[in-house]
């Protein structure tokens, strides 16, 4: 089987995904606003999109799947543009709806609702992995993307914790998007882990219903 994914011709679908993130964050990088930290924000997707075409031949996943990942990447190349913090989201509601711009809040939001998604997102693709390349039963494999979920949730947590060791203040304060809450990892990790609870339901449902 690992023989046979490493042969794999990527399907047509797969490449226009990749070409598609690839495009959004060339266009993300067009006059960036703190571009100080463009290379930061956006240079684990570009090795991503470098190692993709390999990873996806040596162990495939459904085109579906693949559309889920680069749904969470293309949310965080947006969010990287405006180091999160700053995505003016409000803004952009107010002229899609024609409206007066919302309250100020206290806190950008975004950075958390990314968050969500991670959980949301990733965990059927990982679950297909585990399924597909580890042999696991489909609860076993849910199980262990929930699993993962939460510890790519804290490892990153944990490169942002070292990076305010070595980076100047401003830019581990402006990377990391704490905004002042001593809270911050706890709440990103909870709502990562509770996206994944909610892909698990879903999926849950979605094989109720196909076995129905």
């Amino acid at each position: 089987m690992a023989g046979r994914g490493r042969k794999a011709a990527l399907p047509a679908g797969q490449w226009a995904l990749l070409a598609g993130l690839l495009i959004a964050v060339g266009v993300a990088n067009i006059a960036p606003p703190y571009p100080a930290l463009a290379a930061l924000q956006h240079g684990p997707t570009v090795a991503l999109l470098c190692a993709a075409p390999w990873l996806l031949r040596r162990w495939p996943l459904g085109t579906g799947m693949v559309a889920l990942l680069w749904l969470f990447l293309l949310l965080h190349t947006l969010g990287g543009r405006y180091i999160y913090s700053y995505v003016p989201y409000e803004a952009w509601w107010a002229a899609l709806t024609g409206g007066g711009a919302a309250a100020a809040v206290a806190r950008n939001g975004y950075d958390r609702f990314v968050h969500a998604m991670f959980g949301l997102l990733c965990t059927a693709p990982l679950a297909q992995i585990a399924r597909r390349h580890g042999g696991l039963g489909a609860r076993a494999a849910w199980l262990l993307g929930f699993a993962l979920v939460g510890t790519i949730g804290a490892l990153y947590e944990i490169f942002e914790w070292l990076l305010t060791l070595v980076a100047a203040g401003d830019t581990a304060d402006y990377y990391n998007g704490q905004q002042g809450d001593m809270w911050d990892p706890q709440k990103d990790m909870a709502l990562a882990m509770a996206g994944s609870l909610c892909a698990i339901g879903i999926g849950a449902g979605l094989g109720w219903w196909r076995r129905r």
